[in-house]
């Protein structure tokens, strides 16, 4: 029997730091709430607002795959690495935080508010080497179709992580409908709106709404507004 669990917008947790405004689909930082630690392996879905030339000091993390999304404008990175660049609208960061890596993340606009969608999934294996790669969308592949962004398969296209896990990213016109088909069996999908409206298996969705779907083949969506989505394939266990 298929199993859905919806997150409305205005119940995610929310923090205003001031320089940053946070919505967590999930339990992080300060916001706790024991029925909300994370959709199978996806275990943080961070919706930040960052001021200009405000960012994040160098902090650490280990034995995670991080997907950074930047939704307006762009983020400056630095890392332990070597790594040093400035991720762009239309491009995706993949960091794999393993045997431990340190780095930074500030907005280098200077007048201009940047707009990002963070993401962590738990790996299926801990303590390799950490890397980095950062992608550029092709965004007339994702007009009326959705476009595959994360896969396990370091030869597929997109980036990978060490998990059979598979993001897309899709902007759908107005009724227009498409179906997804899980590609492991057992695995979940859990679909974030990040603009305008759609209907998931009937189920009404809004702008930042959340819907996580489970013990399904096949999932069935049809755009009620020209809506942006951002469907995550995750194992549940």
């Amino acid at each position: 029997m298929v199993q859905t669990v919806l997150h409305k917008s205005n119940t995610r947790g929310y923090a205003d730091h001031g320089w940053l405004n946070a919505h967590h689909s999930f339990s992080f930082a300060d916001y706790y709430n024991p029925e909300r630690m994370g959709f199978g392996v996806l275990r943080v879905l961070n919706d930040d607002i960052i001021g200009p030339g405000m960012g994040f000091g160098t902090h650490p993390h280990a034995n995670m795959e991080i997907i950074t999304i930047p939704l307006e404008w762009s983020l400056e990175h630095k890392d332990s690495m070597g790594n040093g660049t400035v991720i762009e609208h239309g491009e995706i960061q993949v960091m794999s935080a393993w045997t431990g890596i340190r780095h930074s993340e500030f907005n280098p606009n200077a007048q201009e508010r940047t707009h990002l969608l963070q993401i962590w999934i738990t790996p299926n294996k801990i303590g390799v080497t950490p890397r980095y790669d950062q992608i550029k969308l092709k965004m007339k592949d994702s007009e009326n179709r959705l476009e595959q962004i994360i896969s396990p398969n370091r030869e597929d296209v997109g980036s990978w992580i060490h998990q059979d896990a598979w993001f897309h990213i899709g902007t759908l016109d107005t009724n227009l409908s498409t179906d997804y088909r899980l590609k492991k069996p057992g695995n979940g999908v859990y679909i974030f709106i990040i603009s305008g409206s759609i209907e998931v298996e009937n189920i009404p969705l809004e702008t930042r709404d959340g819907l996580g779907i489970y013990d399904i083949e096949s999932i069935h969506m049809r755009a009620l507004s020209k809506t942006r989505i951002l469907v995550m394939e995750v194992p549940m266990r």
